[in-house]
């Protein structure tokens, strides 16, 4: 009831089916914690050790580290991704996770912008053991991650290519970790990659934010999740954020983080202003454009602008990939997304995404 009061107050009414279907999903968590945890009468419950944020590239996962980590002392360790021309606040990843996250990779022929669909788990730890990646990069990662008796704060660990790897790392990992899964519109992470990238599509970019989405949940069922999305966090900074805070050391048991309450400065230093403003006018101008679909409860598939013909094939699949992509982000509002037997688009069979050089 709490939850659900506090989005209304955020102006997050949308996101009253979203909050049931988590509700009913913290019960059924808390029953396989109970089951995975139980020990004899009076024991405690030893503490997560720390949380991995799983959300697609550009939707806001840099941000929204940076605000635990700054915010109340969660601990990535080190060294990290430095900051660059696209996320000027730094990314919040390890550079050992994420070179192992692409060796990983690299050897079933994958990388973060194609072929991610195929990946496989079980052929990443035959790879490992039968000695056909190094694994020096996931050495340096582990002595951080598996190791939470010589510090006494959280760790938090970030790199997009988790939504995809997880699996791995659990096969790895000494303790399991909670979840904290983040989501944006995807067309406005389409649109980012398309200018962030050469040659990037925005048919290529709404396939990506599906898969990536679902295998971040299909790949987190068993864990003990938290749900946020980019919109929340912009909306309401500091409800948000101390809500997930809250909802990671009571609902998963995560150890307490040093702080309890973030402070208005590091808001101020994560959350622009400006992006705050660009997303309230991308909003007005889309709602002029022509409705596509109502998928019902106000979450509605407009046109957008294109660099194809109108007539065109290329057209047309863009405007299928995005039709898609809708279907599922409204399903992630209104929290259909979340049961377990949610039945994900079926974009294992469009194979026009292009390789980035």
């Amino acid at each position: 009831w709490k939850k659900k009061q506090d989005a209304i107050a955020a102006g997050q009414d949308h996101w009253e089916d979203a909050v049931e279907a988590w509700d009913k999903e913290f019960v059924m968590e808390n029953n396989i914690l109970s089951n995975v945890h139980a020990g004899h009468p009076g024991e405690m419950r030893a503490p997560m050790p720390g949380v991995v944020v799983l959300g697609m590239h550009r939707s806001g996962t840099s941000m929204l580290s940076g605000l635990l980590v700054k915010g109340f002392g969660y601990e990535t360790g080190g060294p990290l991704i430095g900051a660059s021309f696209d996320n000027e606040k730094g990314f919040y990843e390890r550079i050992d996770v994420v070179l192992q996250n692409d060796e990983f990779m690299s050897a079933q022929n994958i990388g973060w912008s194609y072929n991610v669909i195929d990946y496989d788990s079980e052929k990443a730890m035959h790879h490992k053991d039968q000695g056909k990646i190094t694994f020096n990069e996931g050495k340096k990662a582990l002595k951080f991650l598996n190791h939470p008796n010589i510090r006494h704060t959280p760790y938090l660990q970030k790199d997009p290519r988790m939504c995809i790897c997880l699996p791995t790392w659990l096969e790895l990992l000494d303790e399991k970790p909670a979840v904290l899964f983040t989501y944006r519109h995807p067309l406005e992470v389409a649109l980012s990659l398309k200018h962030r990238e050469e040659n990037f599509t925005l048919e290529h970019g709404l396939r990506l934010w599906i898969i990536y989405n679902m295998r971040a949940l299909q790949n987190s069922v068993d864990l003990c999740r938290v749900f946020t999305t980019n919109e929340a966090v912009f909306k309401d900074p500091m409800l948000e954020l101390q809500r997930i805070n809250n909802e990671l050391t009571e609902k998963c048991g995560v150890l307490r983080p040093p702080k309890w309450v973030i402070a208005d400065k590091v808001v101020d230093e994560f959350v622009d202003p400006k992006l705050q403003h660009n997303s309230k006018v991308r909003k007005a101008e889309e709602e002029k454009r022509n409705m596509l679909k109502d998928y019902g409860r106000g979450c509605i598939a407009r046109e957008f602008e294109s660099g194809y013909p109108e007539a065109s094939v290329n057209r047309k699949a863009e405007v299928e990939m995005y039709m898609m992509a809708m279907s599922v982000y409204c399903d992630l509002e209104n929290g259909r997304a979340y049961i377990p037997d949610y039945e994900w688009p079926d974009v294992a069979h469009w194979h026009r995404p292009t390789k980035i050089n």
